[in-house]
């Protein structure tokens, strides 16, 4: 029941883990970036701790009410909400946008580039981002490594210790061929001093007794 038990819980992790990798990997592949959301500005359409899927699109494709993943500042990356696009007059190709976040009362207080922005988000999956930032960065990484060893141990230390108990189930086997081996010599022994009973009988060893009487 217990080891039922145990390989229900490590397939489910396992599972879990294998998911993670390819919603977060997965992403990459397909030209996406991802993103964890950690304040509460876009709540609660999107709420602390979830991941955000973010597509690198043409800037001049955005539009009112998409929301974008943009440069704030050099350190700083914000996702917000479209309310107003502002073109360049001077030069069409250049885009700005007025930003807000969905919980938030006042617009943004400078405009966004379009050089700034990332991307468009696409996707979005809830407080699956407190996992993914727990696994990617320590200690939450290296705590996830030893479970994974621990669990990949656990997972083959039955079939180990049951296939040391075989092999120890088998000794028996041998030692009883031993002790055929034993008895063979144990009768060959016999069979030995048989024949020497017969030779201490034998003229042969009356010659040896006559040279005792000539010593």
């Amino acid at each position: 029941m217990v080891k039922k038990i145990w390989s229900i819980v490590t397939t489910t992790v396992v599972v879990i883990m294998v998911l993670l990798a390819t919603l977060l990997a997965g992403a990459r592949l397909l030209g996406m970036q991802v993103y964890t959301v950690i304040t509460g500005s876009m709540e609660p359409n999107y709420p602390v701790g979830s991941i955000i899927y973010v597509k690198e699109v043409d800037p001049t494709t955005l539009k009112e009410k998409d929301v974008i993943t943009f440069m704030l500042s050099e350190n700083t990356i914000a996702t917000h909400r479209i309310v107003e696009v502002i073109p360049d007059e001077k030069n069409p190709e250049y885009v700005r946008f007025r930003t807000k976040g969905d919980n938030n009362d006042i617009v943004d207080t400078s405009l966004v580039h379009s050089k700034n922005v990332l991307g468009k988000v696409v996707g979005m999956i809830p407080y699956l981002g407190y996992v993914s930032d727990f696994v990617q960065h320590p200690p939450g990484s290296y705590i996830t490594m030893a479970v994974a060893a621990v669990m990949i141990v656990a997972v083959f230390l039955p079939d180990l210790i049951k296939s040391a108990k075989s092999d120890g189930e088998e000794e028996p086997s041998v030692g009883e061929t031993s002790d055929e081996n034993e008895k063979l010599k144990a009768e060959i022994e016999s069979l030995r001093a048989k024949i020497q009973e017969t030779e201490d009988t034998s003229p042969t060893e009356d010659n040896g007794g006559n040279d005792h009487e000539n010593i």
